[in-house]
């Protein structure tokens, strides 16, 4: 399909879905799910959190950080923390929409915001939280041992847990679960809302900390 005709069913899409926010009580941040064209298909890239860092350190992440006062919004959030991260300029960014809420282990309220950069654009990335930039076009996660699920315990039931593998890097936690959630809307088979996504969410989001 014609790139811009992908990109005009997924914003489609994020519109006619209904979203499911989070009562307000966590820390409000937001990430930003970067797309673009590269060699002819769309890819995403994560950063790859430095270990030098108090929170966080050595993940695999989408850029973004905790909602300041100054943003209007959690899109201006995460485009305002992909600037601060990787130098992304904020008016360089078309937004497309949001996914559901996520409530991080750290007690973050975790809002993902969809949005396409130019093709070719050039990253500056900030080296004191930055350690390297992962990009993955989406036609890898369709590949078979890519995905993976394994059943793990929390709060005494048993929760599904998401990874997925691109080369040495593994994608797990809640970065995951938000990008399981975005490929099921990419792909056209999302599922129902899950009971409980906040408790979900929370399983195991660092295994430095």
């Amino acid at each position: 399909m014609d790139p811009l005709r992908l990109k005009e069913r997924l914003k489609r899409a994020l519109a006619a879905r209904r979203r499911v926010p989070m009562a307000s009580g966590p820390v409000p941040a937001a990430v930003l799910i970067p797309l673009y064209l590269k060699d002819g298909e769309f890819h995403l890239f994560f950063t790859k959190r430095t270990s030098q860092l108090t929170h966080h350190s050595g993940e695999i992440s989408f850029p973004g950080g905790v909602r300041e006062p100054e943003d209007r919004d959690c899109a201006a959030t995460a485009l305002r923390e992909a600037w601060e991260e990787v130098g992304i300029v904020p008016a360089d960014v078309e937004v497309l929409g949001e996914l559901d809420d996520c409530h991080s282990i750290h007690n973050y309220l975790v809002t993902p915001v969809v949005g396409v950069i130019p093709a070719g654009y050039r990253l500056t990335i900030n080296y004191g939280e930055i350690e390297r930039i992962i990009e993955v076009p989406l036609s890898h996660f369709g590949r078979p041992g890519v995905f993976r699920t394994e059943e793990w315990q929390w709060q005494g039931k048993t929760r599904p847990m998401y990874f997925y593998q691109y080369g040495d890097d593994e994608i797990w936690g809640l970065t995951a679960r938000i990008l399981k959630q975005f490929l099921d809307v990419w792909n056209g088979k999302e599922s129902l809302p899950e009971e409980s996504y906040s408790e979900e969410s929370e399983l195991g989001y660092s295994r430095n900390e």
